[in-house]
Formats: structure tokens, sequence, C-alpha cells
């Protein structure tokens, strides 16, 4: 293990690596159980959704270790399943629109894999500019923390008032505040696995909860019991390879255009994932690239036709493997922890499923916070207007759009329109271009 992951020279250890990847693991676990009720929603059966997710992430993830050696995980992204189910398979309107959705995700993952290939994604990755990079980290921080917080209800969206408090005297609510304390206290005292230790305690003080009649289950209002159920089980794959091409040969526009939404959220989503955890987890180099970049990119190519094949939706990096980043993985170690408690999933999924959302908010809110720090980066004067005014619609429009992409997209444009009114158009990177390019586009299309 040290000879292949270089253990020591990225200043780690194996307890330390098989901890973070435990803590990524329990930060996006939720997708086991988020990933089927939304893509059952398009008629699919959620036991195989199930299985396809959870295989799809282990591989990919393992993917990850052992092609680029870096502390990511994968699995079908939120976002692009509720645009799978609520956008994609109605628009089809066949009895089985998600075969056709799922033929889309393929060829996406293949038009990936092609791009991986090429400099392309390695220079989208590397020539974003350095102020505009910092900014992508502070926003997926204020991202994954409202995301935290919503989860377990501590801040609501309303129509009326937008973003709301929640109700303080809901246990859940009461219990993911207390988390917070408890990560930050374990972090104080120098714990290296807080943030994991955060979720465990958080977790058990639920139970506690729940015995006492204070925490109270109510599935039909979305409130499940923290006890593990191990009564309900089962692997199923009744989805594999199931696609449809027969719709294309009528619909090639439409069908176009759902492959092109479903790369340009793939490709930005991953990149600005790839961004944050590298930075956090210090594995840009002095120029502020990502070694490796190519490698972590085809990764996930490979990972979106794998989930296509097995029946899921697109397959992509996690943000919360920024939660494994800030508890000390440093290395492809992590993902391994990672991907196989994926698998192992498949056997003690009651176990896993069990963990409630207000027990991982603590580490997502948490982690927002260690992401923020990077915001010291962020140069905020003494600095072109246009890499000012572009790192800031970056960091506030990925929250408050909910979209890691949307974030990315105001910063590029917002970035290449003040560059050239400041009359430094000529030193804007080709791919800077493209990518605007992209986002113009996919805006025109939408």
């Amino acid at each position: 293990m040290e000879k292949f992951f270089k253990l020591k020279e990225m200043g780690t250890d194996v307890r330390t690596e098989l901890m973070a990847g435990l803590t990524t693991f329990l930060s996006m676990v939720y997708i086991l159980a988020v990933n089927p009720s939304i893509l059952s929603a398009s008629g699919m059966d959620s036991a195989s959704i199930f299985t396809a997710t959870a295989i799809s992430a282990g591989v990919a993830t393992l993917l990850m270790a052992f092609l680029a050696n870096y502390p990511v995980a994968l699995a079908s992204g939120m976002g692009l399943n509720a645009y799978f189910a609520f956008t994609v398979c109605p628009m089809v309107g066949t009895d089985h629109p998600w075969e056709v959705a799922l033929a889309a995700i393929l060829v996406e993952g293949i038009i990936f894999i092609l791009l991986s290939f090429t400099n392309f994604r390695e220079s989208l990755v590397n020539d974003i500019p350095q102020n505009l990079k910092s900014s992508i980290s502070v926003g997926i921080g204020l991202f994954i923390a409202i995301i935290g917080l919503k989860n377990s209800g501590a801040v609501s969206v309303t129509t009326e008032n937008g973003i709301a408090l929640g109700n303080l005297g809901d246990a859940g609510i009461c219990l993911s505040l207390v988390g917070i304390l408890v990560i930050a206290l374990f972090a104080h005292k120098g714990f290296k696995g807080a943030i994991f230790y955060g979720i465990l305690v958080t977790w058990v003080l639920g139970m506690v909860a729940q015995l006492i009649g204070w925490y109270v289950p109510n599935p039909e209002a979305g409130v499940y019991s923290v006890m593990p159920n191990f009564s309900v089980s089962g692997v199923k794959m009744d989805y594999l390879f199931a696609f449809d091409f027969g719709w294309i040969a009528s619909h090639l526009l439409q069908f176009a255009t759902i492959v092109f939404s479903f790369l340009y959220v793939d490709i930005f989503d991953t990149v600005g994932t790839l961004i944050g955890v590298a930075t956090k987890a210090d594995l840009l180099d002095e120029e502020g690239k990502l070694p490796h970049a190519k490698q972590a990119l085809l990764s996930d190519a490979i990972g979106t036709c794998l989930g296509a094949c097995l029946g899921t939706s697109t397959v992509t990096s996690f943000v919360e493997s920024s939660a494994g980043a800030a508890a000390g993985g440093r290395t492809g170690l992590a993902s391994v922890s990672t991907g196989v408690l994926f698998l192992i999933s498949l056997v003690l999924s009651p176990l896993f499923l069990s963990i409630p959302s207000f027990a991982t908010t603590p580490a997502l809110v948490y982690v927002g916070y260690l992401m923020m720090t990077n915001i010291k980066n962020v140069k905020f004067e003494d600095a072109p207007f246009s890499e000012i005014i572009s790192a800031f619609l970056a960091i506030i429009m990925m929250p408050f759009t909910s979209s890691i992409a949307n974030g990315i997209m105001f910063g590029i444009i917002s970035y290449l329109v003040l560059k050239c009114f400041e009359g430094h158009a000529k030193d804007i990177k080709p791919v800077m271009w493209i990518s605007g390019g992209l986002f113009v586009i996919y805006m025109i299309i939408g």
C-alpha cells in the first residue's frame, strides 16, 4: 500500500486513509436511499435502482483510487437523477422511458471517455484562473452546508420567505445542530476522525431520542426510524443493459439535447468537485494545477457508462468527498475504503440506510466551514476587476441556485465578458472560450 498509494509522501497513514474513506461514505450514503426514491418516480423498481447505485458507486470509486490515487468518491449525482426522472422520462413518453434516458447517459459517458483522452477536460481543470478556482471551493462549501441544513430541516425553503429557520424543538433539527458542536469540539481537541465521530455520536443520540419518544418516526412525512431493520433487504438487477435506441431515429434533436444536458452538468459538476476536494486535500501543485487530472476524469467517465449499463443515472464525483479530505484523506486508499463500503452495503443496506440525514448534517456543515476558509485565497483587492466579480458570482450562485455547475457558469461567463471590456481578451485561455461557448449554447437550448 505504501509503494502504490505513496502514503508517506502524501503525509498520511493507513488508519487515517481508512477513516477518511469511512467518513466520506457516511457523508454520501444517503444516495443509496435517495436515488431509488427519485428514479422510481419514472416507473423503475426501487430495489433494482438501489443495487445499480451501490455497485456503480463502488466500482467507479475504486477506479478513481487505482487510476488517479485521489480520495474522491463517485455515485449517482444529485440533480442529474432528478433531471432523469422528472424531465427526460416525461419528455420521452414511451412505456419504458428510462430505457431512452439510460441510452442517453451511455452516449454521454462515451463522449466523456473520448474527451478524457484529449487535453480538453484536463485543461478545463488546470487553466481556470486561480482566483476562480479558490472561489469555486468557497462556493461549494456554502452549497454543501446548505444541503446539510436542508436535509435535517434546520432550514427550509418557502415561497413567502425564501430560506427560513426550521422548528428548533424538532428532535432531528436539534440533534443536527448539537452534532455540529460535537464535531467542532472533537476537532478542537485534535481528534483526526472528528467528523466521523461526530456522525456516530449524533446517530446514537438519535437512537436515544427515539427510545424516549422525542424522535417519532413517521414514514408518511418522510421521518424514518434510526434503528436498523434487517428484515428488509434484497439485490435485484432488472435493468442490466436496458437501452432503447429505437426512439432516437424519430427524435434525434430531442435526444441530442438530452445528451448535451447530461454532458454539460456532468462535466462542470465533476470539474467543480475535483477542484474543491483537491484544494481541501492540498493536492494542487505549485502552479495550482491538478496532477493526474486526466486519470481522475477518465474514472468519472467510465463510471457514467457503468452506471448506465447497470440501470442508474449519471455517476459523478461527489462533493461530499470533501468530508474525507477534511478528515485527513490524501490518497486513493481512502477511495478504496469508500468503494468497498458501497459494495458491502449490498448486504448490510439496512444498517447503512438507517443513518438519518440529521446525523450527516453536522459533517456537511463543518466541511462547508472548512472549505469556506479558502476565501483567504480569493483576491478581492489588488486583482483585475474581471477576476474579482467572476469570483464573487461563482461563490454566491452555487448556494443560491443549488447547483455547482451554475456557479461555474456565472463565474466563467462574467470573467470572459469583463476581461474583454478590460481589453485583455488575448490573455484568455482557449479552454475558457470553449467553456463559455458551451454555457451559452446550453442556455439557448435550455
